[in-house]
């Protein structure tokens, strides 16, 4: 064999090699540096967390069944760990990022995060998980594409917008902390910001000189993919752009029946598409609000957002009063009736475990039923603490995942109540049982005097009911059979109730709790553990091999280089995979000779 003709071969059995070895999906690859920085968002400088020096974070762009690889860098004073909100993480709970699955990150470390973002698409975001931080940002938006060969069901919009809206205290994360440690709330947010930044001053009153503002710039005649995100603490905030239609396209991964709203309420925690055609005259530029909801809005009128939209051919700023919210002081169902009306597209094309439109959740037969009720919160052991059907949860110095997978007894109970307590409140570390491929009913009940979302890691439930008063057993006539809205976060209406279905069918410790900052920090959550009796990484991967330990495993924990970048060694390992079929190649070639 000449050199020229073993060059030919050798570049044909190269690439059909590495075709095979790089089969496999697509990794994109993040690094985050978490700092903290000074910024004057509501025009008062704070300490706000940023992350690569950018408040919020950036945008996680990524395909259905990605390889997702970020690097995070913990430059804070205390320990981190970053969430995936709405992120399934199919098979590993290991990278969901909450004190159930994992260690905390400590200060100057680095820890890096991999995970497939399996059978998904649609919007999501990110945020720090730990100590109230997500009070001072370094929360940013997490897009899913689709892949090419699913089609959407609407054509491909003009461009893509991300629209991150939550209320914002002035006050540092840890002054915020100290309070809620003091047995004190936290009072009427200072404002709302709309991507990281203040409001337009719409109003020379509330709103103080030299604030910056966001301004979103696009062209007349096109259609524009807006997702829209509460990352906010505890403020339901009603979205609406002056003068324009809002058509709800998607939420948290489920397209929807694509209808037009004036404006919709989005609550904490939660993320919607929606796609808007800028068919306006352009006579002005155009008030983008959110503002807070159920609450007194002639007292909170401060807690508002505004931001710009301006068309390429506008003929001016915007002025005038803001578009008005809804009407609803005296009608409590507004609302209500609003969120039942967003329905699952089920004709859409999707990727999910089950194939959208398939899925027939109203003819299975449910196997496990909890009621979790919700009060305000009350003093347990001298503390004011959060509940959920009468436990107010205390996280474990050793994760619940890795106490399991170590065989280390006493970390938590396996006895959370199908139904709420009649005693005393208390605190525990009590863990839902959930039954492997089993089909589970939560009935979120709130006897709260105010908003709760509640979400649930590791699934999209189905929402398929929700009213005011009590729960019983006759609701579930109502419950909508169909095409109830898949999603992983839903509301629940102060002195009402909310039901889900679960399809119990991924395998890890997944959070179950209120996205309310406030409550979720006083204890107002559980987990529900799903374990199959057969042990298989089909159904579950191995524990990383950069996992941290803490706790009774303290002692395994090796020297700070263990947590060094997951993404270099899957780098120098492709690398060597390289060199190592060069190797063979040449040997070859110098048998052939």
């Amino acid at each position: 064999m000449t050199l020229s003709r073993f060059w030919g071969w050798f570049l044909i059995h190269i690439a059909l090699f590495l075709s095979l070895c790089y089969a496999e999906d697509p990794f994109v690859f993040y690094d985050f540096e978490v700092t903290y920085i000074t910024a004057s968002p509501l025009g008062v400088p704070q300490q706000v967390i940023a992350i690569n020096n950018k408040f919020p974070g950036p945008t996680i762009n990524s395909t259905t069944n990605n390889n997702v690889v970020v690097n995070v860098r913990n430059k804070l004073d205390e320990s981190l760990l970053m969430h995936w909100s709405g992120i399934q993480q199919r098979r590993s709970s290991w990278q969901d990022g909450v004190l159930g699955t994992n260690c905390p990150i400590p200060p100057k470390w680095n820890w890096t995060y991999q995970f497939q973002v399996k059978d998904q698409i649609g919007s999501f975001f990110y945020f720090p998980s730990l100590h109230f931080q997500r009070a001072a940002g370094g929360f940013g938006s997490f897009i899913i594409n689709n892949r090419p060969i699913i089609p959407i069901p609407f054509d491909t919009p003009d461009g893509d917008i991300v629209i991150l809206i939550g209320d914002w205290y002035t006050r540092n994360h840890t002054a915020l902390r100290k309070a809620l440690d003091a047995g004190k709330g936290l009072g009427m947010p200072d404002g709302v910001l709309i991507n990281g930044k203040g409001p337009y001053r719409y109003n020379d009153t509330l709103v103080a000189d030299g604030i910056e503002y966001e301004t979103i710039n696009v062209h007349p005649g096109k259609t524009y993919r807006l997702r829209v995100h509460n990352v906010g603490i505890s403020t339901s905030l009603n979205f609406r752009i002056q003068s324009h239609n809002l058509l709800l396209a998607e939420s948290e991964g489920s397209y929807t029946v694509q209808q037009n709203y004036t404006s919709l309420d989005i609550h904490v925690g939660q993320s919607y598409s929606f796609l808007l055609t800028t068919d306006q005259n352009a006579s002005s530029d155009y008030y983008i609000v959110a503002s807070a909801r159920f609450v007194n809005e002639s007292q909170w009128k401060r807690v508002t957002g505004v931001a710009i939209l301006r068309y390429s051919n506008s003929k001016g700023k915007a002025s005038g009063p803001l578009p008005d919210p809804p009407q609803d002081e005296f009608d409590k169902t507004f609302s209500m009736n609003q969120a039942r009306s967003i329905r699952w597209n089920v004709s859409a094309s999707g990727a999910r475990p089950n194939p959208q439109g398939s899925f027939r959740y109203g003819s299975i037969n449910v196997t496990e039923v909890y009621v979790l009720r919700n009060k305000p919160p009350e003093t347990i052991d001298g503390k004011r603490r959060a509940t959920l059907s009468g436990i107010s949860f205390v996280n474990p110095a050793t994760p619940i995942r890795l106490a399991d997978q170590y065989k280390i007894k006493g970390v938590y109970k396996l006895d959370f109540p199908n139904k709420p307590l009649t005693g005393p409140p208390k605190m525990e570390t009590s863990v839902i049982n959930g039954t492997y491929r089993g089909f589970m009913e939560v009935i979120l009940q709130n006897n709260d005097t105010k908003m709760h979302t509640y979400h649930m890691s590791g699934y999209a439930f189905f929402v398929v009911g929700m009213d005011y008063g009590e729960w019983s057993e006759n609701s579930r006539g109502t419950y909508n059979k169909w095409d109830g809205i898949a999603r992983s976060t839903t509301q629940v209406y102060p002195g009402a109730w909310t039901a889900i279905l679960i399809s119990l069918d991924n395998v890890g410790v997944w959070n179950l709790r209120t996205e309310n900052l406030d409550s979720w920090y006083l204890g107002q959550e559980t987990y529900v553990r799903v374990v199959n009796p057969e042990a298989t990484n089909k159904t579950e991967l191995p524990m990383p091999d950069n996992a941290l330990f803490c706790g009774a495993l303290s002692k395994l924990q090796k020297p700070q280089d263990v947590s060094s970048s997951l993404a270099t060694s899957i780098i120098e390992g492709r690398s060597k995979l390289f060199f190592t079929v060069l190797m063979i190649a040449s040997t070859l070639f110098l048998v052939s000779r």
